[in-house]
């Protein structure tokens, strides 16, 4: 099934009328259809090629205190699809028949709960024009439930609308300042679009700033608008908007995109209230060599940026000595990162006379050892991907995100300074991106070596050794005595 076809389905799809028989009394059983009422097959220029398994018929026990329903089942007649399309048997494994009836077996449903089931797949009909439809049918019942019945109607789509794909990227717009896109699209089917044509344009991180007079908008600022043309678009034509969508940049937001979409059949969305009040926007024809795709893309990078200063701190102690310094970022936006691939990382290299032995971290129930990446050859730096897992419990978007470096000092060097360096793709300030790690190394105390559990022993071995020169001294003595 085509992308316009499941667009299509999306726009045309209700629940169907069915009703639950109610249960009249204490402990009775009711179910509920919930299939929908229109459906929308595939497209006509797909002919037999087409296939479509999305259709499905949900069924759902009333709540109540009649308990769970047993042995829920429905059967499904597609007979009126004869011409127009051609279903087989589909179900997750749970249905049989082989067409134009089918059966499904739910199982025992609970009280207040629900199941699905795809009864069938479809197989589209060469030579079926868009808008053949037929009608299919379907009974659900329980071994303690009265039976429901439901419809729904199947309508074949099309043609087919094709968008040019991914506009040029835009980069560098200011916050409020405006710019523009000119959609288009291509039919490139047999058929004419005889209901008229559909466009519906869906924006994030930017605001639609034009309101034409056959649009309609979500609200004061649309992320999104609906525009219907009486152009009946014909077959292999080509064409483009009159005039151009006008849209700007949110506050705060370091991109933005626009996708938008044709369809051949109009029917507005849900939410889209608000009707323009400028002039219409109109079609005119276009070159369409190269629309294949199923819609029109934008892509867009603001010049808000997202600037991150390193968190650095002093690797402070006395040779020998393990300590922990605290490193990482801050995030000084005022662009906000959205999506953790893009959230950077940043990289330390240790001061020189010093070992890292571990950037302990924490996730979910538990952890590990090394929260960043360690260096391939001495000297190198260890990376640390702020987006990864390892870091989702440290990580505070817009403030500070640093963990503990536990450091080893291991001799005195004098000014050794280690660096760390932050980096995102919208940090536009590169002078505040690197910071030193200075090392003030003291001499390790004289005693440090009695630390070792073989000195004590040794210590102790001598100890006893004297004291029992020393018995050994009084009892000579006692005896010349």
């Amino acid at each position: 099934m085509s992308l316009a076809a499941a667009l299509m389905t999306a726009l045309v799809t209700a629940f169907a009328s069915a009703e639950a028989v109610t249960a009249d009394g204490p402990g009775e059983v009711a179910l509920r259809l919930e299939a929908p009422s229109t459906f929308l097959m595939y497209d006509a220029e797909e002919g037999a090629g087409a296939s479509n398994s999305e259709f499905v018929v949900p069924v759902a026990v009333e709540a109540g205190d009649g308990g769970p329903a047993r042995r829920v089942r429905v059967v499904v007649d597609t007979s009126g699809l004869a011409g127009v399309a051609r279903a087989v048997k589909g179900g997750y494994g749970n249905c049989t028949g082989g067409g134009p009836v089918f059966t499904c077996f739910y199982g025992d449903l609970q009280n207040g709960d629900g199941e699905s089931n795809a009864p069938f797949t479809l197989h589209g009909v060469d030579g079926v024009e868009p808008g053949a439809s037929g009608t299919v049918t379907y009974t659900a019942s329980a071994d303690n439930a009265p039976a429901v019945t439901g419809t729904t109607r199947m309508t074949v789509g099309g043609p087919a609308l094709h968008g040019p794909g991914a506009h040029p990227g835009v980069s560098g717009l200011e916050t409020g300042k405006p710019a523009t896109v000119t959609p288009s699209f291509a039919n490139n089917s047999p058929f004419p679009a005889s209901q008229g044509v559909a466009l519906k344009v869906d924006v994030e991180g930017l605001a639609l700033a034009t309101r034409y007079s056959n649009c309609y908008y979500p609200g004061p600022l649309p992320a999104s608008a609906w525009c219907v043309f009486p152009t009946k678009a014909a077959a292999g034509a080509a064409y483009r908007t009159s005039a151009p969508l006008v849209y700007t940049a949110l506050p705060q937001k370091l991109t933005g995109s626009m996708v938008y979409t044709w369809s051949a059949a109009p029917q507005k969305p849900d939410g889209h209230t608000v009707r323009g009040t400028g002039a219409p926007l109109t079609l005119v024809g276009t070159a369409g060599q190269g629309f294949e795709s199923g819609d029109g893309t934008l892509g867009v990078t603001t010049t808000v940026q997202a600037d991150y200063r390193p968190v650095t701190a002093t690797v402070r102690g006395r040779v020998g000595d393990t300590v922990k310094v605290r490193l990482g970022v801050r995030d000084l936006g005022p662009g906000r990162i959205l999506g953790d691939e893009s959230l950077g990382r940043f990289e330390v290299v240790p001061p020189e006379g010093t070992t890292v032995t571990s950037i302990p971290y924490t996730f979910e129930d538990g952890g590990g050892a090394w929260a960043c990446e360690r260096p391939g050859t001495p000297g190198g730096a260890f990376v640390c991907e702020i987006g990864g897992d390892r870091f989702l419990e440290a990580r505070h978007e817009g403030d500070r995100t640093s963990l503990d470096f536990h450091v080893r000092i291991d001799r005195q060097v004098p000014g050794a300074r280690g660096t760390i360096r932050t980096y995102n793709p919208y940090d536009r300030t590169p002078g505040n991106d690197v910071a030193a790690i200075p090392l003030e190394a003291s001499p390790a105390l004289p005693y440090r070596p009695l630390r070792e559990p073989g000195t004590w022993m040794a210590v102790g071995a001598g100890a006893l050794a004297v004291v029992a020169t020393a018995a050994v001294y009084r009892r000579r003595r006692a005896a010349k005595g």
